[in-house]
């Protein structure tokens, strides 16, 4: 599917990932719906999609936990533009903090707006898509899908949510026997948004990007790659795809890893923070961003390849003691 002239529709648009998607797919000349919860953020980076020559961008203020505000937005999309031909749920939020730590409701808002909110675009999105004999729905979800977190077990849940009910939609189509309507998850490792700073938190522990950190562009061309040749998943980076090689040859070890790693590089080392609901219940104000300075595209490679090797290393270390027990 080519992306010029393509009519796009894209949840969690004001920030990070999202509006990296918004970003490329304007450059590339498609018209947009961009959807948050953010009024000025959204209104933000419109005005930067609309810098980009023959984009065309319209915002629709949407809480996607809210089905009838969902099916509002496939509405406005098909009022301005007649149709949808991709729709890329980027919305997510999270709360990081021990299982007995973490309020039930806040764990309850977390599905509702990372499972419930996607249930609620395919909803909105499949039947036009159907009717229409063609579309891509994009859901981003995350290597954490693919395995265990400590301290972030909502959002841990929800991308394994996630990447079932994707698959779900893609055994109901192909019985269906629609063969041009497409379900892809994109599954992305840690990434240098605001998601970081604005996380609600009930650790009492202060919340980092764990290394190593890609960019949103980076996903945001995954996304682009999925819509033009789809794929059911699409794993981003190499520390994404050494997480999906661990956990499908030795997932036991590989969660032992990463629970050490997350507990070590996921929080500051001796810092504090305070009890916040951070962006669970309304979002940040302010125009947004796509970047938040955990990057350091100096560092990128080093770090990185740190990264990787260290999960490989602690995994095969783990598969050893394994063995001679």
């Amino acid at each position: 599917m080519h992306t010029k002239g393509l009519v796009v529709v894209i949840t969690g648009a004001s920030s990070g990932i999202g509006r990296a998607v918004a970003l490329d797919f304007a450059r590339r000349g498609a018209s947009l719906v961009l959807a948050a919860r953010g009024t000025e953020a959204l209104q933000a980076v419109a005005r930067e999609c609309r810098t980009h020559r023959g984009t065309r961008a319209v915002v629709q203020p949407t809480d996607v936990s809210d089905a009838a505000a969902v099916t509002a937005l496939a509405r406005r999309a098909v009022a301005e533009f007649g149709r949808v031909d991709v729709w890329v749920s980027a919305a997510a939020v999270a709360v990081f903090g021990a299982v007995e730590d973490v309020p039930p409701e806040d764990v309850r808002r977390v599905l509702d707006v990372n499972v419930v909110g996607c249930v609620n675009a395919a909803r909105a999105a499949l039947p036009l898509m159907r009717a229409q004999g063609a579309g891509c729905l994009v859901d981003v979800a995350s290597v954490l899908g693919l395995t265990g977190s400590p301290y972030n077990s909502a959002y841990t849940m929800s991308k394994h949510a996630l990447r079932a009910f994707d698959a779900c939609l893609r055994q109901e189509l192909r019985l269906e026997g629609v063969r041009g309507v497409h379900v892809c998850t994109v599954l992305p490792p840690t990434v240098d948004t605001p998601f970081f700073r604005h996380v609600a938190n009930r650790s009492g522990r202060e919340v980092r990007a764990m290394p190593p950190v890609y960019t949103p562009e980076r996903v945001a061309r995954a996304v682009r790659g999925a819509v033009r040749r789809p794929r059911e998943e699409v794993v981003v980076g190499s520390a994404g795809h050494a997480v999906r090689l661990a956990a499908a040859v030795a997932p036991g070890p590989l969660g032992r890893a990463l629970a050490v790693k997350v507990d070590r590089t996921h929080f500051v080392r001796g810092g504090s923070a305070p009890q916040s609901a951070g962006t669970l219940y309304a979002p940040p104000p302010g125009p947004g961003s796509t970047r938040d300075g955990w990057h350091g595209a100096g560092r990128t490679a080093g770090r990185r390849l740190t990264g990787v090797t260290a999960l490989a290393a602690a995994t095969a270390g783990a598969v050893r003691r394994t063995r001679r027990r």
